[in-house]
């Protein structure tokens, strides 16, 4: 039949063709997408009780339609990074119920008891014990088990060879790790800005160790990432009174460096911990990042003596996690300041009644932590770039 662009009248059929719905009704559907790149629909019973999403890829963005377009098959990555974390982290990611490679949709798990991340904290909550902590521990277990210390090496060969994401690894290369530091037509920025904007595009110093961390990203097949791990990205709530921590979208999804997942989302609570002090009501931000490498390092570890090449000894272990900590470092920076003063930026920032003053602290944040990535050793040297004493 070939790839057909799903509506809201055709998934209760769709699901039935599929074996996802035996019900003697129809589901009621509602289309709920909200993201630049997918379209995302929910099918529920008529008493409630039962529940299904189905997110598809469009061939094109979204937001843009046909003049700009995307090959859906993101969605064949997507498939892949769940089917990998299912394996596991089962806990940490929405259930997958089926792909269909045809159509490059997803069924899955209904998330809508739980709350983005992102939209909780702009609202003035905290983040909680647990949520940075599961974060942290995803990372360890997904990348672990898809590197060479977790897989044989001609199933990690295979891993990536199927993991190649030519046009959505450009996006990042491009839009996060190039066009903020040159002239480009996908940047803006607010005008209380102009001249940070000016001045990074004239520091040599900080493209050289930006470019340091693009050839790093190019070239690093450390592990299958998420590849855009932010708190938009994550879900989070309560069920049956314990705390539920979901990690969803991983579509940009490829085989690289594992740090860059972490940045991302240590990017992110910075950026948090920012609005956060703008607004005079900073809770438990300043823990985040910590709280998430803590847990990283002590899952990693913990599955360090399952690994199956054990030529890699203690010491080395001791020495790869130190260059994951320093690249993490690193490419936060670089989402910090691609998100103010680049194509896409977080409504952290966006929806300040003024902005200004909070972006300037997280852009020279930002750059403080690409070029002295080297010389933060640990969260507490990160804290007091920070909060300067």
């Amino acid at each position: 039949m070939g790839y057909r662009i799903l509506e809201t009248d055709d998934i209760p059929a769709y699901l039935r063709e599929r074996g996802h719905w035996d019900g003697a009704t129809d589901p009621e559907v509602r289309e709920v997408s909200d993201g630049n790149m997918n379209r995302v629909f929910l099918a529920s019973s008529t008493d409630g009780t039962r529940s299904l999403a189905v997110k598809q890829a469009l061939p094109w963005v979204r937001v843009a339609g046909p003049s700009w377009p995307m090959n859906p098959d993101r969605a064949d990555a997507e498939a892949r990074a769940y089917e990998q974390v299912a394996k596991v982290a089962p806990d940490k990611i929405p259930a997958i119920h089926g792909y269909d490679p045809e159509n490059y949709a997803l069924v899955m798990e209904d998330m809508s008891d739980l709350e983005v991340l992102r939209t909780l904290l702009n609202e003035g909550a905290a983040y909680g014990p647990d949520t940075s902590a599961r974060i942290g521990e995803f990372v360890a277990q997904f990348s672990f088990a898809t590197s060479d210390f977790g897989m044989e090496s001609a199933d990690r060969k295979a891993l990536i060879s199927a993991s190649v994401s030519p046009e959505l690894c450009k996006i990042t290369e491009d839009v996060v790790l190039s066009e903020p530091y040159i002239e480009h037509e996908h940047n803006h920025w607010h005008e209380g800005l102009d001249d940070l904007a000016a001045e990074f595009r004239a520091d040599a110093r900080l493209r050289t160790e930006v470019a340091d961390l693009r050839h790093t990203f190019m070239t690093s097949a450390q592990a299958l990432l998420h590849g855009d791990l932010h708190t938009g990205s994550v879900m989070v709530g309560e069920r049956e009174g314990a705390p539920v921590v979901r990690v969803f979208d991983p579509e940009f999804s490829f085989v690289g460096p594992i740090g860059y997942d972490l940045g991302l989302y240590w990017a992110n609570v910075l950026v948090s911990e920012e609005r956060a002090r703008a607004l005079g009501a900073l809770t438990d931000h300043a823990d985040q990042l910590r709280l998430s490498w803590e847990a990283f390092e002590t899952e990693f570890r913990r599955l360090w003596p399952t690994r199956v090449d054990t030529f890699f000894d203690d010491a080395y272990l001791d020495r790869f996690l130190r260059r994951v900590w320093t690249e993490s470092i690193g490419y936060a920076g670089t989402e910090i300041i691609r998100r103010i003063i680049g194509f896409a930026h977080l409504t952290d920032l966006t929806t300040l009644e003024d902005p200004v003053p909070a972006s300037r602290r997280a852009l020279l944040l930002g750059r403080e932590l690409v070029v002295s990535r080297e010389e933060l050793k640990n969260p507490k040297d990160v804290r007091a770039v920070v909060q300067p004493t």
